[in-house]
């Protein structure tokens, strides 16, 4: 799918690159390879995504949106039971009888979330929010999500300015670990 326009455009986007993900998983035998390849796909664009929503989009949340805090600070707690998941996947090959459990698990957990965000935040966001603001939302957004972690990492911080400053180290590493792995790649 193209990616671009403002943030709400840019994250919808990929709220469905990953379900697409989850229904080739699903279509998959359980024990097969390439159920194990496609959560790992998966794993790096929900950690890219999610890291690029907490530096840039629950911020603006917070600054837009009466009530913006609690939804920002529920929306963050979605994202670390989503990471925890991940992490407790990451070294589970796809014959683990552990491996399907969380995978249905992550995935209940994320098209929660998506329907939360896309039912609730972004239409408060996108009312709250200045047209041109949302498209410099979008632009931050797209270069968080080239500069961030791949995998999942629950203890590293998940708030500005913190998470801002070790995201694109993090990511470095991931991204090395991964190209040396193959990691991320479909058979």
């Amino acid at each position: 799918m193209g990616h671009g326009g403002n943030v709400i455009q840019e994250l919808t986007t990929d709220h469905r690159e990953v379900e697409e993900l989850f229904g080739r998983i699903e279509a998959l035998p359980p024990g097969s390879k390439d159920r194990k390849n496609l959560a790992d796909q998966a794993t790096i664009e929900l950690v890219r995504h999610s890291v690029a929503e907490e530096s840039y989009l629950y911020p603006a949340v917070r600054e837009h949106i009466t009530g913006g805090d609690a939804m920002a600070d529920k929306e963050i707690e979605d994202h670390a039971k989503a990471e925890q998941i991940m992490k407790d996947m990451e070294d589970l090959q796809a014959d683990d009888a552990r491996f399907d459990t969380l995978m249905t698990q992550l995935m209940s957990e994320i098209r929660s979330h998506i329907r939360d965000e896309e039912q609730n935040l972004f239409p408060k966001l996108e009312t709250a929010c200045p047209a041109d603001a949302l498209m410099h939302l979008g632009d931050q957004v797209r270069r968080a999500k080239k500069m961030a972690p791949t995998r999942p990492h629950p203890s590293a911080p998940d708030t500005p300015p913190a998470n801002k400053l070790l995201a694109p180290a993090a990511g470095l590493v991931d991204r090395m670990r991964d190209a040396l792995s193959g990691r991320g790649k479909e058979s």
